[in-house]
């Protein structure tokens, strides 16, 4: 790259409103030919909003586009995929029924045409996987693939449809260690190429190894702009925040108490890819056991077994002694606290205020000793005073108790989710007992480094004052930070869970590929 690399984008004065908030306020970007720009921000940010402008989907009220000194029409993703405009989404946009040349050509063709010109598309997409160094099977089934191989198909194709301007969206969120380096070679290979990357990450380590150059988005402005060379992730985290950023100081467990939860040789039927097949661990009191592994391997249905979604068809699990029995009530009633993997699908109902959200999971559970059940009813005050208890002390900003759940922010939503879960009722009687188990699915993904580290200490205080934490999460760095014990799943099986000292990044991306430890 050159250092001073010729435009290919010019954002000038973007400004977005949704009432009276307030998203992008003036914001102006460039992009130079072959540069890596970084965009950050915590969520809530505007990062989206921006993007989302970018390729057509939002038009901005004020300001404009230009992409190789001609304007962009605002609202026309057609126009912006014309432009040479191509984005990979976080989450994986592919149809796992058809072949990865059925999806990389699915939409380039016109409606009218009576037939598709398969033999000119297969050898245009081996061009440019040629090209770029992105090696497929174009009559390979999706389904078949790993996650960096249908990350691969995504972006082959914005590539086949010729972008010259590239969005990743958290690109490297579901890899294992050496798919992410697989996928920075490549993007070394496309910025060598003339192509122009826009990278969007949470990693504060992978944006100032991969990025030319950083911009930061605070409340909806743009706040810092600066190389990436010579800049730190502290002070990346300080502009996205404005203030500094502490990160959890855990210490080894002191005192790992008796055994909570004991699985032992547990299987499930198969849902999709995800199944467990013999499965054995035991969770102890003051103690946090991390779960890493590429999503489908198996951890959605752990999660389930031991929240009481889904039932064992062998093996047996005990909670505190006794049989653990197939209900949510139940589970919930024994002192199981849950933060489910998906906020928006499962873990909050949006459409119902935060109150609601709040008192949710207790209310089939001991609701003889809730201070908001009386007589079959639900005494609203009580509900919404334990509401505002959760919002101060998670600190969940976005309105009152009576905002609907779905006006929250990502990092907002978690933290309710979170002190729904950790933060007991308390009556004339005196507060309920503390969870004696958590089951937290990857509790920090898509959080921005304030809401993260917040989640972090959390589950450290947790495990601090005598729970069992079992921490499921695709992060490797918060993996080998937070757990005591650390355990690979890859196709349903766990690995024996060892002390977090006795793994290497490099062997935990071996054994989250399948390779033995």
């Amino acid at each position: 790259m050159s250092d001073s690399p010729a435009p290919v984008l010019r954002m000038q004065g973007i400004t977005k409103r949704f009432g009276p908030l307030v998203a992008n306020d003036g914001i102006g970007l460039t992009l130079g030919r072959g540069e890596v720009l970084a965009l950050l921000g915590e969520n809530g940010a505007g990062k989206s909003t921006l993007m989302s402008i970018l390729f057509g989907h939002y038009v901005a009220d004020e300001g404009h586009i230009e992409v190789d000194g001609q304007p962009l029409p605002p609202g026309n993703p057609r126009a912006a995929l014309a432009a040479g405009i191509g984005m990979v989404h976080q989450h994986f946009t592919l149809a796992d029924n058809l072949s990865v040349l059925d999806n990389v050509v699915l939409g380039s063709e016109p409606l009218w045409q009576p037939f598709s010109r398969r033999g000119a598309a297969r050898a245009r997409l081996l061009a440019v996987s040629q090209r770029f160094g992105l090696p497929v099977q174009p009559d390979a089934k999706v389904a078949t693939l790993s996650v960096g191989e249908r990350q691969r198909v995504e972006i082959l194709k914005a590539l086949y449809r010729g972008a010259r301007i590239l969005i990743l969206d958290e690109p490297t969120a579901v890899l294992t260690p050496q798919e992410s380096e697989a996928l920075f070679d490549t993007l070394a290979q496309m910025v060598a190429q003339g192509l122009s990357i826009i990278f969007i990450s949470h990693k504060l380590g992978e944006v100032l190894r991969v990025s030319h150059r950083v911009a930061v988005l605070r409340q909806g402005r743009l706040v810092a702009e600066a190389p990436a060379q010579g800049t730190t992730q502290g002070q990346l985290a300080q502009w996205m925040v404005g203030h500094a950023i502490d990160p959890p100081q855990r210490h080894p467990a002191q005192a790992v108490g008796p055994a909570v939860c004991v699985l032992d040789g547990v299987s499930t039927a198969p849902t999709g890819r995800d199944r467990l097949q013999a499965v054995s661990l035991t969770l102890h009191a003051g103690e946090i056991v991390a779960i890493a592994g590429v999503s489908g391997n198996g951890q959605v249905a752990l999660a389930d077994v031991l929240c009481g979604v889904r039932a064992t068809t062998a093996g047996q699990v005990s909670l505190l002694g006794a049989p653990l029995q197939p209900r949510p009530a139940w589970v919930v009633g024994q002192g199981v606290a849950r933060i489910p993997e998906d906020r928006h699908a499962v873990g909050v109902v949006g459409d119902l205020p935060v109150w609601e959200n709040a008192v949710s999971e207790r209310l089939r559970s001991a609701w003889f000793s809730l201070p908001w059940w009386r007589a079959f009813w639900i005494r609203r005050e009580a509900a919404q005073t334990h509401a505002r208890r959760v919002m101060t002390t998670f600190d969940v900003r976005g309105g009152g108790p009576d905002a609907p759940a779905r006006s929250l922010s990502g990092g907002n939503m978690q933290k309710l989710i979170l002190g729904r879960a950790l933060l007991p009722p308390s009556n004339a009687d005196g507060a309920a007992p503390a969870p004696r188990l958590i089951v937290a699915h990857q509790p920090t993904w898509g959080l921005d480094i304030g809401a993260v580290t917040f989640v972090q200490q959390q589950l450290i205080a947790a495990r601090d004052a005598g729970a069992a934490v079992l921490m499921i999460s695709d992060d490797l760095d918060e993996v080998l930070a937070l757990g005591d014990r650390v355990a690979v799943m890859h196709s349903g099986q766990l690995s024996p869970a060892q002390p977090a000292e006795a793994w290497t990044r490099e062997a935990i991306g071996l054994a989250m590929a399948g390779a033995p430890h």
